[in-house]
């Protein structure tokens, strides 16, 4: 990207509707409501022919800085300090307020190229709104409608003519093609026995998930080294699913702070169905997610449903025991936490899990280690000859149930697929073997290649009979 542009305004204006206009995609959340965003989120613009990274932030209300609305606020002034442009929205249906013109006085002060832009300006009684914003002294207003698209010419014009066109369209750098080998991915036809090395330069998607207030996003901040997210003692101050980007021992780290996620009956107001179901599309979009737990108040009956639900959706878990710096015995709740999650979590056994203090940053190495780790097992392929002969062993040490008088075969084993580890085995009358010899087999798979904490699926399918399709001959 070229450059950076911020999109600034006060509550209700459309600066989310806008943002999700030039990222192409419903990447913020909008109501009705003033106030949704909080937390300033970046995205890849495309407006015409330019291409740049624009950064949604939270509406202009004067309030002091301890409280929450204050801080809002400051993560707005380090948007409009990170960009190189600002986009300054008014809307031209209300007209101004006097937040705008406290907002306009604070943008000429800081001496940086700022485009006027005046949404909403389809509606009935526009023209006065917009004719108003020329008295802020920022030059012409660009009239737009961020929902309906109108007007997005007009605003990739003047966004260039503030920025200036080398800046705008830098020449273009020939980049010298890699050869990539896309062998293991998922889906891809692998060869049964290959075993592909863990890649530990391709870059990470993590997911940071849990109820509201279990620090989400204090621990991020303490990874990132920076306030980069919003943060306070009021619960559910995150809404937005945010992106940040930073390198961990010289790999590129991608993760998502979501909004905390409730028990679902007590989900009544929109906006929280909202964040709840972003923070569900950044578990999906996510390789390796930490579910946060409050170590003080520790395997509530939603966090064991957060653990169950990112099991069900195949991803990478790992536990994280958050707040240790409020825990006075920690040899005791540490041996009664490892208690719990084994007798708690059985569908996830052996999954690590790792006492923390995002506020203090006690055991954040330990946790990305954990978390690098889990990536590794959740990627794991193992050769068809191996599991073979470990399905062979399995069968000596513990035969399959006999249904019906008659005693089950278990012929042949592969894995189709990672990420997560899914296996396929060969098996006459697949309907009748019973679950506990899934779960028998699952856990020896955990034991003896070494594949803790990670989903793994097992599919059974009939073994084909040569004969079957064969015509019988005719005796004449």
């Amino acid at each position: 990207m070229n450059f950076t542009v911020a999109i600034v305004g006060r509550p209700n204006v459309g600066k989310s509707t806008l943002f999700n206009r030039l990222v192409g995609k419903k990447l913020a959340l909008v109501d009705d409501t003033p106030g949704v965003t909080r937390d300033r989120r970046p995205g890849d613009a495309k407006l015409v022919d330019l291409r740049f990274t624009i950064i949604d932030t939270a509406g202009l209300e004067q309030s002091g800085p301890e409280t929450l609305q204050g801080r809002m606020w400051l993560q707005t002034e380090a948007a409009i300090d990170e960009a190189d442009l600002t986009l300054f929205v008014v809307d031209a249906k209300y007209g101004l307020t006097p937040a705008d013109e406290t907002l306009g006085e604070m943008l000429r002060r800081r001496g940086k190229p700022v485009v006027l832009v005046a949404n909403k300006s389809e509606a009935k009684g526009s023209d006065g709104g917009y004719y108003d914003a020329f008295t802020l002294g920022l030059g012409e207003p660009v009239a737009i409608s961020a929902e309906h698209g109108q007007g997005m010419i007009d605003l990739r014009d003047a966004i260039v003519a503030a920025i200036g066109e080398d800046r705008a369209f830098p020449p273009e750098i020939d980049e010298p093609e890699t050869n990539v080998d896309l062998r293991g991915e998922q889906g891809d036809d692998v060869d049964d026995d290959y075993e592909p090395e863990y890649d530990d330069t391709k870059p990470l998607r993590v997911a940071i998930i849990g109820r509201p207030n279990a620090g989400k996003s204090t621990l991020i901040n303490r990874f990132l080294g920076e306030d980069r997210l919003l943060t306070g003692p009021e619960a559910g101050i995150t809404r937005d699913s945010i992106s940040v980007e930073w390198d961990w021992r010289g790999r590129t780290i991608k993760m998502f702070d979501t909004a905390g996620m409730r028990k679902k009956a007590r989900v009544q107001e929109k906006l929280e169905k909202l964040s709840v179901a972003d923070s569900l599309r950044s578990i999906r979009f996510a390789e390796s997610v930490v579910i946060v737990f409050d170590a003080t108040i520790p395997f509530e009956k939603q966090d064991l449903q957060l653990v169950d639900l990112v099991a069900r959706e195949g991803r990478a878990a790992i536990l994280a025991f958050n707040k240790w710096d409020l825990v006075e015995d920690t040899q005791a709740l540490l041996a009664d936490l490892r208690e719990k999650t084994e007798r708690l979590l059985p569908q996830v056994r052996g999954i690590r899990a790792v006492p923390i203090s995002g506020q203090t940053g006690y055991g954040l190495d330990k946790l990305m280690q954990s978390i690098i780790d889990t990536d590794k097992t959740w990627n794991r392929r193992i050769s068809t000859a191996k599991l073979n002969k470990w399905l062979e062993s399995q069968q000596i040490q513990h035969p399959p149930p006999a249904v019906s008088g008659r005693r089950l075969k278990l012929k042949y084993m592969t894995q189709v697929k990672a990420r997560p580890p899914g296996f396929m085995i060969s098996c006459t009358r697949p309907e009748s073997v019973p679950e506990s010899y899934i779960r028998y087999l699952t856990n020896g798979l955990r034991a003896d290649f070494e594949m803790p904490g990670v989903p793994i699926r097992i599919h059974l399918r009939a073994s084909e009979n040569p004969f079957e399709n064969r015509k019988k001959r005719k005796i004449h």
